[in-house]
């Protein structure tokens, strides 16, 4: 081959080289612009636009009167750093850097200048964009920023960053915190309290923007057309008085760290329309604080003990199988039912007494044999009684987490023939708190059981835009004429029974005293041969007109004193007081055409035979109950003297308030204690809480009314 024909072949050979390239490309291009187009384009458009969320206002929770934050939402903000900025000159950096780490140092106070330099100086030499300074930075510290060397160039020259996130805030901090809940993350969603309930209504609509990245990785909004505006949450109106939470909260604190018991709850609720007006739960640490940390008011399902007992008889005399005034034999205060011996408090028992006084007393052995003797042989008579009381159903309130109640039936798994008398008197059963409290509240409404109720309204700017109303469970849970029975025993508790601590001569109290073995899941009611004991009151007044129902309990107080009457009554009677003075609604007029000078004159406690010479003799009426020993309190009645026992024993600090300087003294002298008095007149206050266990020895404190 010549040498022209090689060059023609080679000539060729490259042609067509250049012409398979040609067309590979032109394929190639046909390919992207066809088959792989569509998908390009997609991925160019969200590499250069993207939908940005607008978060809204999250709602404010607010008291009953719509004035007073409970939670709300206040801005706080994250500083970030872009160190990389095109705008952000190398000189500049390096002439405010001294300056800057100055300011933050002073600011924070978390690290010194020359940290700061160092880190931030770090962060530039490794390209950060997005660097970050400080978290939790408040409005105003943010302000103070804007005006540091560097940051006050801007988000571009200055790389200054400022991220706004909403931190949820409870200005009363405590107070009812638990109820009021609080916002949490994750797959699970918020479910605590009011925030969570309500979450629907607080949360708000969110917005979103359409925006385009520029040039130097900007992203600015395309158009207020592409924008839809967020819709910022609804406010929520709760019943909770501010007032009387308060109250609730520092006489529950306060009488938990003088039983140093472990827990207890209270709960205040509007009788007529279930509105709980106050509701604290406390828990102690380990440290000995009490703090807001597990809502034992709605979720912890407990045996109540003596606070059943109500709802037992109220089966009994609904059934037709007892009256008030019929008699039952305690014997010696105790009954032995197959291995079980069920005992009474008071030693020696109480002998024969009426249905009336069994429960005034509260009786274990009295109502034990009531229930056991009309529904032995027919207990799921007895048990579905309790069904249509609807003591086996959870109330259903909005609020997440309420404990279920548990009433066995005959034939269930742990049934036995000691399950009857047991749940007369409150064992073998489990309720909440709430839920007892819903089934006093009915007692006091004339027996219609109503949910309790959180929240009354959903509003915005001030506009109402839902309430809601007052949802009854049960019209009516017992005939009428076994509501005037059961009003009838709940406040001779208060004025002849165990509550009679309580009584005052403002106002009436109706309600009942609840002490109950507390059970461990493994070790039943005995650790390490100690009983944990649960003690309560629940309760409504004023007793001829109620207006508001009440329960406070207390877990594990110290064996000082573990009765309901002295551990959970002192807090019911300090609220329901606050409660009284403060709502006019609940007091008569004054009358100023009237005669205040009473004919009946005042007495103070004391010895019942001095006190009987000194009535005879001055001509004064008076009505004598029953009493054990000559120790007596008085209460001075429109017409009488009303003498009742004050209950003194050996080995327990004895009640000397309302008595003279004589009598306390050799009382307490009697048992050993040292006295120390100050004042003069009648006993006010005293040290040592009545009730707790004497060692001898002890000094106790007395302060008269007179200082």
């Amino acid at each position: 081959m010549s040498v022209k024909q090689v060059i023609v072949v080679r000539l060729i050979g490259i042609y067509l080289g250049a012409l398979l390239f040609a067309l590979l490309i032109i394929g190639r291009i046909l390919h992207l612009q066809f088959v792989q187009g569509e998908e390009l384009r997609q991925k160019a458009q969200e590499l250069t636009m993207k939908y940005e969320s607008i978060e809204p206002n999250r709602g404010d929770i607010y008291s009953n009167d719509g004035k007073r934050l409970l939670s709300t939402s206040v801005p706080f903000y994250e500083i970030r750093m872009d160190l990389l900025s095109n705008a952000l000159e190398e000189e500049v950096f390096h002439d405010g850097i001294d300056s800057l780490a100055l300011c933050l140092s002073k600011m924070f106070r978390d690290q010194s200048a020359y940290q700061y330099k160092q880190k931030l100086i770090n962060a530039r030499r490794e390209d950060e964009r997005y660097y970050l300074i400080k978290r939790h930075v408040s409005h105003q510290q943010l302000q103070e920023m804007k005006e540091f060397p560097i940051f006050r160039l801007g988000r571009y020259k200055g790389g200054f960053i400022v991220i706004q996130k909403n931190r949820r805030i409870r200005p009363h901090q405590m107070l009812a915190s638990r109820t009021i809940g609080y916002l949490s993350e994750g797959k699970s969603g918020n479910i605590v309290g009011i925030e969570g309930a309500y979450d629907h209504y607080l949360a708000g609509i969110t917005g979103i923007r359409l925006m385009q990245k520029t040039a130097g990785n900007i992203w600015i909004p395309v158009s207020d057309r592409n924008e839809v505006e967020p819709m910022d949450g609804y406010d929520v109106i709760t019943t909770i008085d501010i007032d009387i939470q308060d109250v609730a909260e520092n006489a529950l604190l306060n009488q938990l760290k003088n039983h140093q018991a472990h827990h207890g709850c209270a709960v205040l609720m509007e009788v007529k329309t279930g509105e709980v007006k106050a509701i604290v739960n406390l828990q102690r640490d380990i440290h000995g604080n009490y703090s807001e940390t597990y809502n034992y008011a709605i979720a912890e399902s407990t045996e109540p003990g003596s606070t059943f007992k109500l709802m037992s008889l109220i089966a009994a005399l609904e059934d037709g199988y007892i009256e008030l005034d019929d008699t039952v034999d305690t014997g010696n205060g105790t009954v032995k039912y197959y291995d079980q011996i069920v005992r009474d408090t008071r030693e020696g028992g109480y002998g024969k007494i009426s249905v009336e006084s069994a429960f005034e007393v509260s009786s274990n052995v009295g109502i034990s044999k009531i229930i056991y003797s009309h529904y032995k042989g027919r207990e799921e008579k007895f048990v579905d009684r309790l069904y249509r009381m609807h003591l086996n159903e959870p109330l259903g309130i909005v609020i997440k987490g309420e404990g279920n109640p548990h009433i066995q039936y005959p034939g269930d798994e742990y049934w036995s023939g000691i399950s009857l008398p047991m749940m007369s008197h409150g064992y073998e059963v489990r309720l909440t708190p709430l839920q007892v409290l819903a089934f006093y509240n009915a007692i006091a409404n004339n027996g219609s059981m109503i949910k309790p109720k959180f929240v009354k309204q959903i509003s915005s700017y001030g506009k109402n835009i839902k309430t809601f109303p007052t949802e009854v469970i049960d019209p009516s849970v017992c005939s009428k004429e076994t509501l005037e029975l059961a009003k009838t025993m709940l406040e001779g508790v208060v004025e002849n029974g165990t509550a009679m601590n309580l009584k005052n001569e403002t106002f009436k109290i109706s309600g009942k005293t609840g002490t109950a073995q507390i059970a461990n899941e493994k070790y039943g009611y005995k650790l390490d041969s100690k009983i944990s004991y649960q003690a309560s009151f629940v309760g409504y007044f004023p007793a001829e007109n109620p207006k508001y129902s009440c329960i406070v309990v207390v877990n594990s107080p110290s064996s000082s004193g573990y009765y309901g009457n002295l551990v959970a009554g002192p807090v019911f009677s300090e609220i329901a007081n606050k409660v009284y003075a403060t709502s006019l609604e609940m007091q008569d007029a004054v009358n100023h055409d009237h005669n205040f000078l009473a004919e009946i004159p005042y007495t103070k406690h004391g010895d019942v035979n001095e006190l009987n010479i000194v009535l005879k003799h001055l001509g004064v009426p008076s009505a004598p109950g029953s009493f054990e020993n000559d120790w007596v309190a008085t209460i001075k009645k429109d017409d009488l003297i009303s003498i009742n026992d004050l209950r003194i024993d050996r080995i327990h600090v004895p009640n000397v308030k309302e008595m003279g300087l004589k009598d306390a003294l050799y009382l307490l002298e009697s048992k050993g204690l040292v006295v120390e008095v100050r004042g003069r007149g009648k006993v006010l206050e005293q040290s040592l809480q009545p009730g707790s266990v004497i060692r001898e020895g002890d000094r106790i404190v007395l302060t008269m009314s007179q200082l």
